[in-house]
């Protein structure tokens, strides 16, 4: 039997939708959790993102014991923070735009901050916390890394492939009126500045995709 009460659904591209069961209208939602991840009407990642973070930055305030004790490390606090566990849980799936780029930048100056108690208020620039803490920005070059070595797996499958049809866009759907949406391919191709039949043929070497994957998600290649 279906509970009515805590059914509901949700529709993609403006699309509307009414049903009712035993005569009691389903709600429709913009958005839901799903295994851990925000899915939008939108089909965008910025919410999803955004929360992730959100939830990154509350385990980091529940840490302050550890970031308070003189008699830990720096090296050993850093070490921690860099476990990303909750932050970073599926960015492998991701579609990222720019501002979501610069929002993780962002993120990971805000933990950094936290684990060494600088507080705003006290004037020290972004430079200074990374000098400080001994580390260079990698967050975002992780991320990246990441979802490369994804692609690399994914595309490594043999035979029919689902995912494979996917995050090539290879599926038989229609494209909505209006400018494109940033697909999760178009960070792919971005970040390694090649073309998708140039990505399909090198992901086919797994050395050379490692080498590729290393190369776009090196941390010296971040700013600052």
């Amino acid at each position: 039997m279906i509970n009515v009460e805590k059914t509901k659904i949700m529709t993609t591209g403006g699309s509307s939708c009414s049903i009712d069961i035993n005569n009691m209208l389903v709600e429709v939602v913009s958005s839901f959790p799903y295994l851990g991840s925000l899915i939008t009407d939108d089909t965008e990642c910025t919410k999803d993102i955004r929360g992730r973070l959100t939830k990154g930055l509350g385990i980091g305030a529940k840490l302050k014991k550890i970031w308070q004790n003189h008699g830990i490390r720096i090296s050993t606090k850093i070490c921690l923070m860099k476990a990303w566990p909750v932050a970073m849980y599926g960015c492998e799936s991701w579609t990222f735009k720019k501002d979501d780029e610069k929002r993780i930048s962002a993120f990971e100056m805000k933990y950094l901050r936290q684990v060494l108690r600088v507080s705003w208020l006290a004037r020290r620039t972004n430079e200074w916390v990374l000098e400080t803490a001994g580390v260079s920005r990698s967050l975002l070059a992780s991320v990246k890394e990441m979802k490369l070595a994804y692609y690399g797996h994914i595309l490594g499958k043999k035979g029919d492939c689902l995912e494979k049809e996917l995050i090539q866009g290879t599926s038989p759907v229609s494209r909505t009126r209006g400018r494109p949406k940033m697909t999760w391919i178009d960070n792919i191709k971005s970040w390694s500045g090649l073309s998708l039949t140039e990505l399909t043929r090198k992901a086919e070497d797994r050395h050379q995709w490692r080498k590729i994957v290393h190369g776009v998600a090196n941390p010296r290649n971040e700013d600052g």
